[in-house]
């Protein structure tokens, strides 16, 4: 366009006749203009609408986490969100549980939970104990992380990834005590 605008500046100054370059102008120009077809037709304020509606199904829909690399940064927040809720239903569907199911005659106290664990063979429980243990020792070791960022300690992109990596570390081989325990 800038060049166009040159092109279009120096036929006008080397003219001196304006209609000449008027006439250069528009020759340069049209030599450069890319044309599109256009069309317009009447439409009723129906067709109109479903115009409208083809057009907006047809357009893509925002890309997400398809084009984006996994980064241990924002995978480590969706899972410090994701454990932090889990946790939460689990707490409340526990203490619903243990307030509410002896109203229906199931009993769900310390006793029955003790003796339904004790049943399970061993495999499984260590199994239950670890996938337990886990998201709580994550969320409870980035709860700590975000604590140590909050006195603005370890916020180079460096100390993210020291931190986030020193929280998988110690989330896992806590997990695996507790569930040797």
């Amino acid at each position: 366009m800038l060049a166009l605008r040159t092109i279009t500046r120096t036929t006008l100054r080397a003219s001196s006749r304006p209609l000449m370059a008027q006439r250069a102008s528009q020759l340069l120009f049209n030599s450069f203009a890319v044309r599109r077809p256009v069309t317009t037709q009447s439409t009723t304020p129906e067709e109109a609408l479903e115009i409208l509606k083809r057009q907006r199904s047809a357009r893509p829909v925002s890309p997400h986490l398809q084009i984006y690399q996994p980064q241990l940064t924002w995978v480590l927040s969706s899972f410090h969100r994701i454990t932090g809720v889990a946790l939460g239903f689990a707490f409340y569907g526990f203490l619903i549980g243990y307030a509410g199911l002896p109203l229906f005659g199931v009993e769900f106290d310390s006793n029955s939970l003790m003796s339904a664990f004790g049943a399970l063979p061993l495999v499984a429980k260590l199994s239950l104990k670890f996938v337990a243990s886990l998201p709580f020792t994550f969320h409870f070791f980035n709860g700590l992380r975000h604590l140590v960022w909050d006195t603005a300690r370890e916020l180079t992109l460096k100390g993210v990834y020291r931190t986030g990596y020193a929280v998988l570390g110690l989330s896992a081989v806590s997990s695996l005590i507790l569930t040797v325990l």
